[in-house]
């Protein structure tokens, strides 16, 4: 039977944040409810299979959000950002913004005792400079939460070091974004966000009311590259997109470049040390997980190329 004191509600369960904090958070010894719209996929039952207990709820729907809520200790909020990896292509920052504030409408409801969001860094910098949209949507989630006075914990991670697992930077067998090739840029293994989540639940006393940037590590593209190259053992070069390539896209994306060029995220890695001794590194997170999954998805793709 589900203790109700000890359960965590998980929104965005089966995507890639989600699937690692449900997992820390069952290895840690709290009850799980993992919220997805498609109860009967393949990644809600593999969350199934780990333990949690799988609830279905649409983000377009309060009612929903409260019923799978209701009784629930804490819960996890996180929502897309635009046009990362595996965001559908229609998903909007209105959709976005819409989402986190339904869940902390939800939340406030049933009286959850620790609200966790996932922001991004920098979203605090509102005030300071022009912000990219995705930063935008974020900071006003985190607004919302503080309008309705949630007992909250803002986590505001960097990008993601699996972002480089798959087409999003893996194209052509190079490497390619559109960051200058001797910009850092600061990153952080998905999995990290998952422990410190965790341990926020376990320490309210020290967690509620606070809001910390999360950063693993800090390379330029052209390090990166190298990482990778030395793990996989084959070639893989770097390929800076032009600007103007990225603009005739989406505007949007175009300024969101331009800010890691010139401004970044510039969180505190050492803090994030303190905070969690064992957050991963590049080359560690490449040793543990990323360079298999970067060489099988290098693998799928020369066997799909013409002729082989």
């Amino acid at each position: 039977m589900e203790t109700t004191d000890k359960t965590i509600v998980v929104t965005g369960a089966t995507g890639v944040q989600g699937r690692a904090v449900t997992r820390h958070l069952l290895d840690a010894g709290w009850q799980v409810r993992a919220l997805t719209r498609h109860p009967d996929g393949e990644p809600a039952k593999d969350l199934k299979r780990a333990g949690a207990r799988i609830v279905r709820a649409e983000m377009d729907d309060i009612s929903s959000l409260i019923a799978a809520a209701e009784g629930a200790h804490g819960l996890f909020s996180v929502q897309p950002t635009v046009g990362s990896p595996g965001t559908a292509p229609d998903f909007s920052a209105e959709d976005e913004v819409r989402w986190g504030m339904n869940i902390a409408e939800a939340s406030q409801a049933v009286g959850i005792t620790h609200l966790v969001f996932s922001s991004v860094a920098g979203a605090d910098r509102h005030e300071s400079e022009a912000l990219p949209e995705n930063l935008i949507s974020k900071w006003r989630i985190e607004q919302h939460l503080a309008k309705l006075g949630l007992p909250a914990t803002i986590l505001r991670p960097v990008s993601f070091m699996e972002n480089y697992t798959g087409e999003y930077a893996l194209q052509g067998g190079r490497m390619v974004s559109g960051i200058a090739p001797d910009v850092p840029l600061q990153i952080m293994a998905v999995d990290d966000v998952g422990f410190v989540t965790a341990l926020a639940f376990s320490r309210p006393q020290e967690w509620i009311g606070r809001a910390a940037a999360l950063a693993g590590d800090e390379l330029t593209p052209v390090q990166i590259a190298a990482h990778i190259e030395k793990a996989i053992g084959r070639p893989l070069p770097y390929e800076r997109i032009p600007m103007e390539v990225i603009r005739a896209v989406d505007e949007r994306f175009a300024f969101a470049h331009e800010w890691l060029n010139e401004r970044g995220y510039r969180a505190d890695v050492a803090a994030m040390r303190r905070i969690h001794p064992a957050a991963m590194d590049f080359r560690t997170w490449l040793e543990r997980t990323g360079a298999a999954r970067i060489a099988a998805f290098l693998d799928a793709r020369q066997g799909e190329a013409p002729g082989a």
